[in-house]
C-alpha cells in the first residue's frame, strides 16, 4: 500500500521507495522527525511523485517486483525533469559489483539492510547537503552565464553596427539579412545552436568597412579599380578583427566576414575559394546579404521586388553562389517574404529583441 505524507512546507523532502510497508515505516521512524517525507511501494507511483512532488532526495529499495530500482533510476536518470535528484540505494546487495552498478546508473550512495538509523541519518544529511551546494553553484554559474551573453551580444550588436557606421546601408539591413541567413540554414537542417550562432556572427560579416575610408564607402560614383581594390579589403580586414577572440561565435563570424564575398566559381575574393572550399556559413550568408542588398531602397538605386531579386539569385546559382543552397533558398520564399514584412513593420525593435 502506497503512502503519501503530506509535509509541512518547512523542512526537505525525502521520498522513500520500498515494496516493503515495514521497511518505509523504519526510514520513515529514522527520517521522519528532520525531513518532510514521502513515500511509495512501487516504481510506477515512485516516478509519478518525483515529477509531480519534486522531493530533495530518493531513497530506493533495489528488488521490487514489476519495476526494480534499477529501471527506476535508469528512468529518473533519463527524465530532465528528476535527473538532478539525488538518489541513495537503500539495499541487502552489498557486493562490490552491486554497487559499482548502481554507481554508473548515477546514485549518489548506498545504505545496506538491516539499517543503521545513525549511518542513515548522516548519510541524507550529507547529501542534501552537497546538493543544496551544487544547486546554489549552478545558480550562480547560471547568472554569471546569462551575464556573460548579454556581454556578447552587446557586443556583437555594436560591431555589426560599426561595420555599417559610415556605409550606405541602413541599420536594419544587418539584422534582416541575419534572419535570413537563420532560415536559410534551418531549411539546410543545421542544428537549432548552430543557427542561433550563425544569426549572431552574420550581423559582423562587413566589420571590416570600419577601416575603409569614408570617400570610398560614400562615394556617389563607380569606384575606381584602385579604391575597388582597397574596398575589397574589408573582408580581411574584419576577419583580422573578429578572429581574436576564441568565443565560438567571433569564430564564426570572423570566417563570416573573410569569405563572404567569394564566389562559388572561384572569382571572388579575397582568395579566389572555388565551390565547397567556401565556408556553408559564408555561402549562406553572401545569398542573404545579396537578396537583402536588393531589395532595399538605396540612394543610387530603387527597392527590388521579392520575386525580381530571387530570380536574379536563381541565374547567379553556379557562378556567384551555391546551387544547392540557392535551390533550398527559393524553396522558403514564403518565409523569406514574412521576414521581410515583419522587419519592415518595426525593424528598430526587432534589432533590440534579437
Amino acid at each position: 500500500m502506497d503512502k503519501n505524507i503530506q509535509p509541512s512546507i518547512d523542512k526537505q523532502s525525502v521520498l522513500i521507495v520500498d515494496d516493503t510497508p515495514e521497511n518505509i515505516d523504519v526510514l520513515k521512524g529514522i527520517l521522519g522527525k528532520e525531513y518532510q517525507i514521502r513515500a511509495a511501494t512501487n516504481g510506477l507511483t515512485a516516478l509519478k511523485i518525483a515529477e509531480s512532488k519534486q522531493p530533495d532526495i530518493i531513497l530506493l529499495d533495489i528488488m521490487m517486483p514489476e519495476m526494480d530500482g534499477y529501471e527506476v533510476c535508469r528512468r529518473l536518470k533519463a527524465n530532465p525533469n528528476t535527473v538532478k535528484i539525488p538518489v541513495i540505494f537503500v539495499t541487502a546487495m552489498a557486493e562490490a559489483e552491486d554497487e559499482e552498478f548502481g554507481l554508473n546508473l548515477g546514485v549518489v550512495d548506498y545504505i545496506t539492510k538491516p539499517i543503521n538509523a545513525s549511518i542513515t541519518r548522516a548519510r541524507v544529511k550529507n547529501h542534501l547537503a552537497m546538493q543544496d551546494q551544487r544547486l546554489a553553484c549552478e545558480k550562480e554559474v547560471r547568472s554569471r552565464t546569462q551575464e556573460l551573453e548579454e556581454s556578447n551580444r552587446a557586443a556583437i550588436f555594436m560591431l555589426g553596427d560599426a561595420g555599417h557606421y559610415n556605409d550606405t546601408d541602413t541599420g536594419a539591413h544587418i539584422w534582416r539579412m541575419a534572419a535570413y541567413s537563420g532560415a536559410l540554414a534551418r531549411k539546410l537542417n543545421w542544428h537549432v545552436d548552430d543557427v542561433k550562432m550563425l544569426e549572431l556572427a552574420a550581423p559582423m560579416h562587413d566589420t571590416g568597412k570600419i577601416g575603409i575610408a569614408d570617400s570610398i564607402l560614400k562615394a556617389p560614383r563607380k569606384l575606381t579599380s584602385e579604391e575597388w581594390e582597397v574596398m575589397k579589403t574589408h573582408s580581411m580586414i574584419g576577419y583580422q578583427i573578429l578572429s581574436q577572440s576564441h568565443s565560438p561565435v567571433f569564430q564564426l563570424a570572423a570566417e563570416i566576414a573573410l569569405s563572404h564575398h567569394e564566389r562559388w566559381d572561384g572569382t571572388g575574393y579575397p582568395n579566389g575559394a572555388l565551390a565547397e572550399a567556401i565556408p556553408e556559413s559564408a555561402r549562406i550568408v553572401a545569398i542573404a546579404d545579396v537578396f537583402d542588398a536588393l531589395t532595399m531602397k538605396r540612394p543610387y538605386k530603387e527597392e527590388w521586388s521579392v520575386d525580381r531579386a530571387l530570380e536574379t539569385i536563381a541565374k547567379d546559382a553556379g557562378s556567384h553562389f551555391d546551387p544547392r543552397l540557392v535551390e533550398a533558398f527559393l524553396s522558403i520564399k514564403e518565409e523569406i517574404i514574412d521576414i521581410k514584412k515583419n522587419w519592415d513593420t518595426d525593424s528598430q525593435d526587432h534589432a533590440v529583441d534579437l
